[in-house]
């Protein structure tokens, strides 16, 4: 066999269809693009895919409230009752710990909430405290430190 002889598998390919070719051809007149409109005429692929024909796009017809805040903060929560269970008297507790216990998924910033009792004392690092849970973080001698 030689590199000349080689061709595809019988019914492995398909006649190229030959439109614009006369009625006979069965693809003659409108060149399977069917009758009138902007679909039948060139450059009808090149539309925006949110071109709605000249009708005012839905974006636009929908009501907008409101605005994004870029500079938003989202604080992942942590409540003292968990602290409490996790940690030991005198551990340092920070965002890099919480994320490696799995407290907190992204550690960014994290917000310290005043729900539970804490009889530990500790070292908590945050970027934010409620102020029940500073007031009883230092009630047990422990110390509430913020990050920037």
């Amino acid at each position: 066999m030689k590199l000349h002889e080689l061709k595809p598998n019988k019914g492995a390919t398909h006649r190229k269809k030959r439109v614009g070719r006369g009625i006979g051809s069965g693809h003659g007149k409108t060149s399977t693009r069917g009758e009138k409109g902007q679909t039948s005429r060139s450059g009808d692929s090149k539309m925006p895919v949110r071109f709605e024909g000249g009708q005012t796009p839905f974006i636009q017809r929908i009501p907008k409230r409101g605005f994004k805040n870029p500079n938003k903060k989202e604080f992942e929560i942590v409540n003292l009752k968990v602290l409490d269970q996790r940690f030991n008297e005198g551990d340092e507790v920070n965002p890099e710990k919480l994320k490696r216990l799995g407290l907190v998924k992204k550690g960014e910033c994290v917000k310290i909430l005043g729900n539970g009792e804490i009889t530990k004392k500790l070292i908590v690092k945050a970027h934010s405290f409620s102020g029940s849970a500073k007031e009883k973080i230092e009630s047990v001698g422990g110390t509430a430190e913020l990050i920037q």
